[in-house]
């Protein structure tokens, strides 16, 4: 199924705002580790936001989410007050690994692996 136009337009201005977020609220650097937001989609009904993150030498992604899920309602309204002239109705967040990155890495050893 593909996204809409106003659900394009809604995830990337959600995506810059929760990078904005990150960055103030010193998620970017997360134990050491680099955290950066790769992806934003929204669902149909605009109430959703899936956010998917990259991680970098981030030791316990567990214990990331866990912050994230903490902070939930503390990012919404910060969201919300920055997106509010643009939105009816200011989406629920939800958190994903975005592991796209690692399986690269693993296909590029494998790769290297078989080219020996």
């Amino acid at each position: 199924m593909t996204e809409s136009i106003r659900q394009k337009k809604i995830a990337s201005v959600v995506q810059e705002e929760m990078n904005k977020i990150f960055q103030k609220k010193n998620i970017s650097t997360f134990h050491g580790g680099m955290v950066s937001i790769m992806n934003v989609s929204i669902t149909p009904d605009l109430l959703i936001a899936r956010i998917y993150l990259s991680l970098f030498q981030v030791d316990s992604k567990e214990a990331l989410l866990e912050e994230l899920e903490e902070h939930k309602p503390e990012f919404r309204k910060i969201l919300g007050n920055s997106i509010r002239q643009q939105v009816r109705r200011i989406p629920e967040l939800e958190y994903y690994i975005d592991d796209s990155m690692d399986r690269v890495f693993r296909l590029e050893e494998i790769f290297k692996q078989i080219k020996k």
